[in-house]
């Protein structure tokens, strides 16, 4: 199998292209013009693509499945009007080039997984959000529709479009744990806000396994939720991390001294609250390696 990928150098593309090119996969790492190449990588190759023109090297004929992961970081800073304007266009204008490009191919590939978030559902304290849930109406949820929609025009050329609803995801390296764990492992570490606040995550290696999966599942057509079954309130995550740490949690971040620090993004990304269950992926079968959040982080902690 033939496929292409953008935001090839994140954390999730990484482990994608790792674990595709393992099995002998053809992996076709999608380079935007200003990018550093990746030709020092040890999977897969560079293929040129100019977002701008909708342009695609040719080395990018044939494929059978696109995954396009790129964008931005959410908390790469502090979201001032032109942070805003970055996260947009990273996704939004990146994803409607892409299709773009699909749309002049000849040969167009079979399937199209494309990341989304579960911001989309807003903060929604307590209730149980599925993939038929109403969206948010904050500056993520809007950010969120606006990508899903660019990405799902693909089904008019008739390519199957799957849209991956990432939740929290937890790895040994990178991403929302990293950032976690050093004030924890100072003997710093504590709830955020007060805490009821759910928190819908899922590991690396779930993640890979569930863009392989909807690649390979013919049944699989737009938005599945990407966590794991088993959502824990802040309070119970914090907890949890500690003991796995052997550390103290007694030193709770105050939501006013998150929102003084960090503006909008404090409310977005640590304070509000997403139910969320993984409907589709269970009906459809998928079997999580990790569904309980003990075993997943003391697997994951034991690893770094």
């Amino acid at each position: 199998m033939k496929v292409l990928v953008t935001g090839s150098t994140g954390l999730v593309g990484t482990a994608l292209v790792n674990s595709l090119a393992h099995e002998g996969h053809t992996v076709c790492r999608l380079i935007r013009p200003q990018s550093v190449s990746t030709a020092g990588a040890k999977e897969g190759f560079d293929v040129a693509w100019n977002p701008a023109t909708a342009e695609l090297g040719g080395a990018g004929v044939g494929a059978d499945a696109v995954v396009n992961l790129a964008g931005a970081s959410i908390a790469g800073g502090r979201w001032t009007n032109a942070r805003k304007e970055l996260l947009r266009t990273s996704r939004i204008d990146t994803t409607r080039a892409l299709v773009n490009a699909l749309a002049k191919m000849n040969a167009r590939p079979r399937v199209l997984v494309s990341a989304s978030a579960i911001g989309i559902y807003g903060d929604r304290a307590d209730e149980v959000l599925t993939e038929e849930s109403k969206p948010g109406t904050d500056f993520l949820a809007g950010l969120a529709r606006e990508w899903e929609a660019e990405v799902l025009k693909a089904e008019a050329l008739g390519i199957r479009v799957v849209v991956a609803r990432f939740g929290i995801i937890l790895a040994q390296h990178g991403g929302a744990l990293a950032k976690m764990l050093l004030p924890f492992k100072l003997g710093a570490g504590g709830r955020i806000g007060s805490g009821k606040q759910w928190m819908s995550w899922i590991t690396l290696e779930d993640v890979v396994a569930i863009i392989r999966f909807a690649i390979e599942n013919l049944a699989i057509r737009g938005a599945i939720n990407v966590v794991a079954p088993n959502a824990v309130q802040n309070v119970e995550f914090t907890k949890v991390l500690a003991k796995a740490l052997h550390r103290p949690a007694h030193f709770p971040a105050p939501a006013f001294a998150l929102r003084l620090a960090l503006g909008e993004m404090a409310d977005a990304l640590l304070l509000s609250s997403q139910r969320v269950t993984p409907q589709r992926l269970q009906l459809l079968g998928y079997s999580f390696s990790q569904p309980e959040l003990v075993p997943a982080l003391s697997a994951l902690l034991a690893r770094t």
